[in-house]
């Protein structure tokens, strides 16, 4: 009972250091759909118009991870500013390398290296901006912990780049209320990019990620949500809880999608 009291103290503490208005609903219920899939895990969802949070397993708000390709999001912003990829239709060739994903063995657009998750693009492109410039963007984006220790195409897949749910809820705060450091042409073509669905009632746009930390794989599924004049930011973390990567792929969205019913935000 007193280590329980001591880590809500703790995490209460740790909430305040980020002036959070408002107390978070606290959401222990969600933790059987993390079961489900045999993964650790957490949740949170940010309602702008009630600025108000939802929290599942809240210990993880500022608990830092492996981006992965939710990185991908400000990899496109920082190719787009930098001139590297002219728009969402800039094609990188193929490199005849098979990969085990076939739509990663042809030629990628931006919007289709976007969608399918190319890794061999998005490496491609953080060569073609370089070691310098990346870091000055990520620096002035203040995206994570600014890392780029690992190489220039690896630095978010197996580098020193970390992030934690509580970074990644305000660079999508940051995104959709157009307060990067990023020109307005080049946030509206990532913002077009990062579509996944647009349908009667409102627009979700979105990103996965996978990833190893060596003694466990990380997923990701981050983004939000347009309704009714309102916008619903979301980050679900999901971790294994050992080597066994199985689930990772399907229970990153699938939970989130069965939070956000239960919320009755998006009905699946």
């Amino acid at each position: 009972m007193k280590n329980t009291i001591l880590v809500a103290t703790i995490f209460f503490l740790g909430l305040a250091a980020f002036k959070l208005k408002h107390k978070p609903e606290i959401r222990s219920d969600f933790k059987k759909y993390y079961d489900q899939f045999e993964l650790d895990g957490s949740f949170v969802l940010y309602d702008q118009q009630h600025d108000t949070y939802i929290m599942y397993n809240p210990e993880q708000f500022n608990q830092t991870f492996i981006p992965a390709s939710t990185f991908k999001i400000c990899n496109s912003l920082i190719g787009l500013e930098t001139g590297v990829i002219k728009d969402e239709h800039f094609v990188i060739p193929w490199d005849s390398v098979q990969r085990t994903y076939a739509p990663w063995n042809k030629d990628n657009d931006l919007k289709s290296a976007f969608k399918n998750s190319t890794v061999w693009y998005y490496q491609e492109l953080a060569r073609r901006v370089g070691g310098n410039q990346m870091k000055y963007w990520l620096d002035k984006a203040k995206y994570g912990n600014a890392d780029t220790s690992g190489g220039i195409d690896q630095f978010w897949l197996s580098g020193g780049l970390r992030i934690s749910p509580e970074q990644q809820i305000n660079f999508l705060k940051r995104l959709h209320n157009n307060k990067l450091p990023f020109s307005e042409r080049t946030v509206k073509i990532v913002k077009d990019i990062m579509i996944e669905k647009d349908t009667f009632g409102y627009v979700i746009r979105a990103k996965t990620g996978w990833g190893d930390e060596k003694t466990r794989y990380i997923g990701w599924y981050v983004g939000y949500i347009e309704k009714n004049g309102n916008v619903y930011y979301f980050a679900n973390c999901v971790q294994t809880r050992g080597l066994d990567e199985r689930y990772i792929a399907r229970a990153r969205k699938e939970i989130t999608y069965r939070i956000l019913n239960d919320l009755d935000i998006v009905k699946q």
